[in-house]
Order: C-alpha cells, then sequence, then structure tokens
C-alpha cells in the first residue's frame, strides 16, 4: 500500500464515531502515539479518546514517557494495578465495562498484546462494540507465555487485524480469521523510531564518558528469565562474563531488580562490572539503543527496534514471536545457553554482526496507513446504519 498524502486517500465528510483506543504499559505507548496523530491528521478526522488501564504506572516515569513521545495525558484512567493475570484481566474488563457503556463508541481499538488488550478486546466484543486489534497475528507458538494467549484470543476477537509483516496473515489464516478482516500496514513500533531518532539522548550524555569504545545494551524482565532462580543466575553469570569482553550497560527493569535482592545479589553490579541504570525515558533509551555494538535483550519490542536501526540483537528467549527480525533483520535468537550467548558476542565484535535490511513498510507510515483504513471503515459501517 502507497505511503503517501493520507489527507487524499479517504474523501468522505461525515462525521465519525468515535474510537477508544487503550493502553496499558509502557510498551503500548511508542505504538499509540502516532497512530492518535494520524488520526487527529485524517479526513475526515477519527475522534479518538484515550484510555489508560494503569497496568503498569508510575507518575513520573508515565510522564516521561507520554512527553517525550508527544502522546496526549490519557482521557480516562482506569488506575487497575498490579496483579496476578486473572485479577488483573478482571480488574480492568470490569473498570472498562462502564467507560464503554456511558461512551457508546463505533469502535475500541486496542495495541500489542498486554492484559490490557485482552481484557479490553473482552468487554467490547461482549457489548457489540467492534475491536480493532494493531500488531495482529504475531505468534511465538509457545502457549507458556501469557502475552502468546492474549494475542490469539485478542485475534479472534477483533473484526479489523492490523499486521506488521506479511507473514502474520498466514497465522491468522490457519486459525480461520477471514482474510477480508486482515490489513498489512507495516509497524507503528517504527513510526515511532523514526520520528524521534533525530531528539534521541546522545549516549555520551547518559554514560558520561564511561564507554567510549562501544558497549552491549542489556535489557531483562521476562517471567521465564528472571522468575526462574537457575534460568535467571545463568543470565546474570553469562552478563558478568560478557562483561570481561565489552562494556556492558543494563537499564534494570523494577521486576528485574527485585529478583536481584530477593536472591541476595545486591551486589552483583559492582563485582561483574556491569554498568547498571534505573528504567530510562524514551529519548534516553533509543539514545543507547542508536550507539550499542549489539543488544541482549527478552524485549519483542527492542527486536523489532533493532532490525529497523541495523543493530546486532540477540535475544535471550527460545523463540520469538517476531520473525521477521530473524529472517530479515539484525536478530539471532539464542536463548540462555551461555556458551552461545558468549559466541555470538564475540563474533559480533569480530565482524560487526549479522547484517539485515529493513522489513517492507517499515517506513514511518505504517500509523498512517491505519488511520485510512480505519475512517473507511466507520464510514462504511455508518453508511449501512443510516
Amino acid at each position: 500500500m502507497e505511503s503517501q498524502g493520507i489527507n487524499q486517500r479517504v474523501t468522505g465528510r461525515a462525521s465519525l464515531s468515535e474510537v477508544l483506543c487503550v493502553i496499558g504499559a509502557r510498551p503500548n505507548y511508542m505504538k499509540m502515539a502516532p497512530l492518535l496523530e494520524a488520526f487527529a491528521r485524517t479526513q475526515p478526522r477519527v475522534p479518538a479518546r484515550l484510555v489508560h488501564t494503569g497496568q503498569h504506572y508510575d507518575v513520573a516515569m508515565n510522564d516521561q514517557h507520554f512527553q517525550a513521545l508527544d502522546l496526549p495525558m490519557p482521557d480516562i484512567a482506569l488506575g487497575v494495578g498490579s496483579g496476578s493475570h486473572a485479577v488483573q484481566t478482571a480488574e480492568i474488563m470490569r473498570r472498562f465495562e462502564p467507560v464503554v457503556d456511558e461512551s457508546a463508541p463505533g469502535a475500541v481499538l486496542v495495541v500489542g498484546d498486554v492484559n490490557s488488550t485482552l481484557a479490553c478486546a473482552l468487554v467490547a466484543a461482549k457489548k457489540g462494540v467492534p475491536v480493532f486489534h494493531v500488531e495482529a497475528g504475531l505468534r511465538s507458538f509457545d502457549r507458556t507465555m501469557p502475552e502468546e494467549i492474549n494475542r490469539v484470543l485478542t485475534d479472534q476477537l477483533a473484526e479489523l487485524l492490523f499486521t506488521t509483516e506479511a507473514a502474520a496473515a498466514a497465522n491468522l489464516a490457519r486459525e480461520g480469521v477471514p482474510m477480508e478482516r486482515v490489513r498489512f500496514v507495516g509497524n507503528v513500533m517504527i513510526d515511532s523510531v523514526l520520528r524521534h531518532l533525530p531528539r534521541a539522548t546522545p549516549a555520551d550524555q547518559t554514560l558520561g564518558g564511561q564507554c567510549p569504545s562501544g558497549y552491549a545494551l542489556v535489557t531483562l524482565h521476562r517471567p521465564s528469565n528472571v522468575d526462574d532462580p537457575e534460568t535467571f543466575c545463568r543470565l546474570l553469570q553469562t552478563l558478568a562474563e560478557v562483561a570481561t569482553r565489552l562494556p556492558v550497560v543494563f537499564p534494570v527493569h523494577p521486576r528485574t531488580r527485585a529478583r536481584i535482592e530477593a536472591a541476595g545479589q545486591q551486589g552483583w553490579f559492582a563485582q561483574s562490572g556491569v554498568h547498571a541504570l534505573p528504567p530510562l525515558d524514551y529519548l534516553v533509551m533509543l539514545g543507547l539503543l542508536r550507539e550499542a555494538t549489539c543488544v541482549l535483550t527478552d524485549s519483542g519490542g527492542l527486536q523489532e527496534e533493532t532490525t529497523a536501526l541495523g543493530i546486532p540483537c540477540l535475544t535471550l528467549r527460545d523463540n520469538t514471536e517476531r520473525p521477521i527480525t530473524v529472517e530479515q533483520g539484525t536478530n539471532t535468537v539464542v536463548g540462555t545457553d551461555p556458551e552461545r550467548i558468549l559466541a555470538n558476542v564475540e563474533q559480533i565484535m569480530a565482524s560487526g554482526g549479522k547484517s539485515g535490511r529493513v522489513p517492507e513498510l517499515w517506513d514511518g507510515h505504517a500509523a498512517e496507513r491505519i488511520a485510512i483504513e480505519v475512517a473507511r471503515w466507520l464510514e462504511k459501517r455508518q453508511r449501512r446504519s443510516a
């Protein structure tokens, strides 16, 4: 699909029904920011209200992310907070249902694969409100991952499914999703990367000159890695070994720091030589990412961002729901085996690592394509109802 001239693509003039746009966790923010901007620019404009479930909520960090991404503050905050998967999902549904009842929206738009994504999709579907799912069709084929359950079920509920890579349609077809509901539009996460890259905080400003010759950037937070003591200890030992070869910069997720403290390893950072940082705002993290020699991560979003920026990425998992980052991009899935991780780090240091290319439609215009499709769908539905 072409990416030019969003204002030339939707010609209707009628006022469209409102779309409730849901975010719940920090990875959702960089997906939603370009969407809200594109909705405001489409002609006719797509009216949208932003709902924050509060699944992840830290006032200071939220404010920093919202400002960095030019994301408007939420119109509605549900304030759900943390809890088990069942408790959190149920509480989101309980608090979101009255919002749907009062708003009577034309659709509910959800992004990604967090508990808020599925919970709000369930409420909307049971209320007869169409669901739009951005980042549909991604599959790790690992049902032990809560995110995989959220993806599969949300896609079954969705009326419009927006995919980031062409292969996602095959996953949806196998699961019986009608192809007329699927739109291949590209990756909204990359819209945010490309837009904000010129504003990214220089790495030297963040690190104070401590890593002048390059560094490995690490993120680690998934339960499969940090909740299992044996796996977590093995990964920490491996990162310490990496630090003997290449400086390691580690913005520490609160969950991960809690596991380190619970294991009595508070002195691990000083002993290992790993450079610990607190959770970072988007522009600071983007600056570190841009200048990294390589990235070691269990984050799905970072797999995509490194591919877009051409940075070698080692995924510390046994699978990925983003296979295009391996097939076309700079990502290598290495699991948690120390020998494999170290061998790949050494290869990157010796040869620059895996080269890749930017996947199709990861061009900074995915949100525009989605806005056009949403406006057309709403117009068509309103004409049928008239």
